[in-house]
């Protein structure tokens, strides 16, 4: 029976704000969760006897991407599933030759319920544009993926009160178009039904308006939408029309929708409305919006609202101060309010492979065939005319008002060069049609040689493709004044390139407004572009396919995983990730128009990690170093495009533990070796040793708006040294580049040879520092060993018994040994509470104890024993066996309600 006397109160998960008192804080969830789109499920549509909430968010390039999270008090969540293992299996969203998908993939997804099914809707940036993914199973479910075939930004799928389905979308003004019936294509199109020109004089419209969101409140069509306004912080306005439509459906075609601020206060902003049913058949209003809260990330918080005259204010009459207490808007009984407390997007993890099996890790792709080349058009240039040595101009062409001349007087080489002047725009400038010559997936050599009199001192100037897709920068440079520059590069033709309108330019980077360089008159020479011989990497059917490994979902890869290089199977109980290919130096980030490149670290595929959360946050692992190759590199980070890492490096046979840290301002040009040096006074050699203890302490709040990380290191997980003094700061990358809160990771990166791999045993959270100097407490680990040893079996489901017994077994076994860290001890309590707490919600109500009789009765060879069990009133079980000199053995079973004669 349970003894009510052993205590056990767990502290709530890290990324709950509940207080257990009934109230919680905003912000909620202490995570990087932007973009939010919640959804209500009422209660008779569901089967749980409560309304259900769920919730999806922005992850850009993260794999798997557009995370469902569940919540039944809109307070504490939970990751339920994904919507998808691969947004594509392109080369960007694979950091496949050349490509990647930083800034861009998935955005702003919204999430709707209706008639039984459920759909997201999102845009990608550079993956074809927007998605409706559908399924009637919101957990479990597989989805099915429509593409639209156009970017729609920011996009809120509607219902109208018809059924009809409508998505609205766009920044700086919102438009619609409406959709067929079974959501599978664009019917119509209404442009700018409202845009923040038409409020000109509303202090609180500006910048940005964007991400809008629809809903229908009392005859009402509502919009909440994003705002900036200059000089003022992040806000909230809505908008509201008797039309849903507007200007197209209103009489004279005036705009009908009026526009009000909501919330102004301390950057609360962009995210849903969410409807909560009160008896009697109410419904109450609450704002769910984020926070910018970086270097964490854009953080949600579920703000109450009170409305007049069909308005709401949210807050405190407009004021949300952080670290503001609500009430909490849902109760839900003691038992299920303490699980709930016990939820969380971020967890310990111990490897053992023993995840839910999703649907979203069977998602099947047609790998296509690689292309056939061209081999004439390889290793030959394509440009016609590249010095300009013939009277003649054309092929060479102008674009945008600029004047093509030939200029015998200042030649890089040879007689002439080409000169471009009465420029007014960045883009104008010479151009040639390379129609049918470029090819898919070959690397071209990029150069020209230019050079200018006068202007700027320097001047970055862009060799680019345009195939109607938008300018791709294929290389780029910063050329100074007065010299004659080579500005040179290497480009991978994409998959989607159109071939056949295929133009390559030279230009200058874009900027509103258009920068001095718009302006400046140049020559040019020597103009290359020469495929290389194809080392393209194509998509593999083993990259894709499932390998038998299945990650607890608070894990998120850095882009689409090749499956092929990591695996929870090859060693029990670790994690690990093997070095597929060897990295280049030759990534860029495409999001930006300088075409930064990408450190070695960023150029890891199968960097697998987990959101951060504040304001401290402390991560341990144990990696096995001894299958490492020369040139790898391994470790544990804290990273955005800022990123800080405790690694090992293997050089010459030797490896050596040290700490890498980046900061701003990024370089455009990197040398990647000499930017991933190892910090002076990090280093140690770790000799004969084949594992090492890593851990990394973030904090986010000495000074709030910076990460300051401290590495440290151990050989036995007892005893820690400090890897010199804390590394940061970190900050936001304003650049768009890597819009994300900061991330954990665990990573392998290979820069000699490829094949080499490192196991990680465990992952290990908790929220206390080594710099805090706080004494190692398990008093939250005794009390759930204490209370687990006073629960009864038979109160319980078999399997949440057997889930509960398996955590309180690995809790017992911590125990019984000695601790280095307050990581050590918080991972399995942290797991044993979330199970006992789960327990309490499936106790049986009025459980009562076994009652057992035993019966012998003697025979001719031995004893017949027949044993009967009454289990909580609710079934009989009767068994009979036989012993005899030849043993024991079951002689049968008598199913209950049998006459006692059976």
């Amino acid at each position: 029976m349970a003894n009510a006397a052993v205590e056990w109160s767990p502290q709530p998960s890290y990324t709950s704000t509940d207080k257990g008192d009934g109230t919680y804080s905003v912000p909620l969830l202490r995570s990087d969760v932007p973009d939010i789109s919640v959804e209500r499920v009422p209660a008779a549509e569901n089967g749980e006897g409560r309304d259900a909430y769920y919730m999806i968010s922005t992850t850009m390039h993260l794999s798997p991407g557009a995370p469902i999270m569940k919540s039944y008090d809109l307070v504490n969540w939970e990751i339920v599933n994904y919507v998808f293992d691969r947004a594509s299996i392109g080369d960007s969203f694979s950091l496949r030759n050349g490509q990647t998908s930083y800034g861009q993939g998935q955005w702003a997804s919204s999430l709707r319920y209706h008639d039984g099914m459920f759909y997201v809707v999102f845009n990608t940036n550079n993956l074809g544009g927007a998605y409706v993914y559908r399924t009637d199973d919101i957990e479990n479910g597989a989805w099915e993926r429509t593409a639209l075939g156009r970017g729609l930004h920011d996009p809120s799928l509607f219902f109208d009160l018809d059924g009809t389905p409508y998505i609205f979308y766009g920044s700086g003004g919102t438009s619609a178009v409406r959709l067929n019936t079974d959501l599978t294509a664009i019917e119509q199109d209404y442009p700018n039904i409202f845009r923040a020109s038409d409020y000109a004089g509303k202090p609180f419209i500006g910048g940005l308006f964007e991400g809008a969101q629809f809903y229908h409140i009392d005859g009402y069509y509502y919009a909440v939408i994003i705002t900036w306004p200059s000089g003022q912080g992040r806000q909230v306005v809505m908008l509201r029309s008797k039309e849903l439509l507007g200007r197209y459906t209103s009489a004279g075609g005036v705009n009908t929708y009026e526009a009000r601020g909501v919330l102004n206060s301390n950057g609360f902003a962009q995210g849903s409305l969410v409807p909560i049913s009160r008896e009697g058949g109410g419904t109450d209003w609450y704002g769910m919006f984020f926070r910018d809260t970086f270097p964490i990330g854009r953080i949600p918080a579920l703000i109450p609202a009170t409305w007049q005259d069909g308005w709401p204010t949210f807050g405190d009459h407009g004021v949300v101060k952080v670290d503001d207490v609500f009430d909490k808007p849902i109760k839900l009984g003691p038992e299920r309010e303490a699980f709930e407390r016990q939820k969380s997007i971020v967890a310990s993890d111990d490897f053992i492979n023993d995840a839910p099996h999703k649907a979203y890790m069977d998602e099947e792709w047609t790998i296509p065939r690689p292309p056939d080349y061209d081999e004439t058009l390889i290793g030959v240039e394509l440009l016609d005319k590249p010095g300009f040595e013939s009277a003649a101009v054309a092929p060479w062409g102008a674009r945008y008002g600029a004047t093509l001349s030939r200029d015998t007087a200042d030649a890089a080489s040879g007689a002439a060069a080409l000169k471009v002047s009465d420029r007014t725009l960045n883009g104008s400038g010479p151009n040639q049609a390379l129609n049918g010559k470029m090819q898919h997936g070959v690397t071209y050599t990029v150069s020209a040689k230019i050079k200018y009199a006068s202007g700027p001192d320097t001047i970055r100037f862009n060799l680019a493709a345009d195939w109607g897709a938008g300018v791709q920068v294929m290389a780029s440079g910063n050329v100074p004044a007065g010299q004659w520059t080579t500005v040179s590069g290497q480009y991978t033709v994409p998959a989607t390139a159109n071939l056949d309108t295929f133009t390559f330019a030279v230009e200058t980077p874009w900027a509103n407004p258009q920068p001095p360089s718009s302006g400046v008159e140049y020559l040019i020479d020597d103009v290359s572009i020469v495929g290389q011989p194809v080392t393209a990497e194509y998509p593999a059917e083993e990259e894709i396919a499932s390998n038998g490994s299945r990650l607890d979902m608070v894990w998120q890869w850095n882009h689409a995983p090749d499956n092929r290089y990591w695996s929870l199977t090859d060693r029990d109980g670790w994690l690990r990730l093997t070095n597929g290919k060897v990295v280049t130096g030759k990534y860029v980030y495409t999001k930006l128009s300088n075409r930064a490149e990408l450190a070695w670290f960023e150029e890891a595929r199968n960097t697998l990690s987990q959101r951060t959360f504040g304001p401290r946050q402390s991560a341990e692992t144990k990696m096995d170093i001894s299958g490492m190759k020369n040139g790898d590199v391994a470790g544990l980070a804290a990273y955005n495009r800022g990123f800080s890492y405790v690694a090992v490096r293997r050089a010459g046979g030797v490896n050596t533990l040290g700490v890498v840290n980046r900061v701003q301002p990024f370089a455009v040009d990197l040398d990647q070796a000499t930017l991933e040096s190892f910090l002076p006074g990090t280093t140690v050699p770790l000799g004969k040793a084949t594992k090492v203890h890593v851990k990394a302490d973030l904090d986010f709040a000495s000074p709030a708006g910076q990460l300051w990380t401290t590495f440290y290191y151990s050989l036995d997980g007892r005893t820690w040294t400090q890897l010199g003094d804390r590394v940061g700061p970190q900050t936001l990358d304003g650049s768009l580049a890597h819009f994300m809160g900061h991330r954990v990771g665990l990573f392998n990166y290979a820069t000699q040879e490829k094949g080499g791999h490192v196991d990680f045993d465990h992952y290990l959270l908790s929220d206390t520092l080594t710099a805090q100097n706080l004494p190692l407490d398990t008093s939250d680990l005794d009390g759930a060993i204490a209370y687990a040893r006073t629960l009864d079996k038979r109160d319980y489901p078999k399997d949440a018994w057997a889930a509960m017994r398996a955590a309180l077994a690995k809790a017992k076994k911590a125990r019984a040994g000695k601790f280095g860290t307050q990581n050590q001890i918080d991972a399995p309590e942290r797991a044993l509470s979330y199970q006992l707490a789960r327990l309490g919600t499936l106790k049986a109500a009025t459980p009562s104890p076994d009652v057992s009789a035993v019966a012998e009765t003697w025979c001719a060879g031995g004893t017949v024993m027949v044993t009967v069990q009454v289990t909580n009133n609710e079934k009989v079980h009767v068994s009979a066996s036989a012993e005899s000199a030849y043993g024991t053995r079951p002689i049968g079973t008598i199913p209950a309600g049998k006459p006692a004669a059976s």
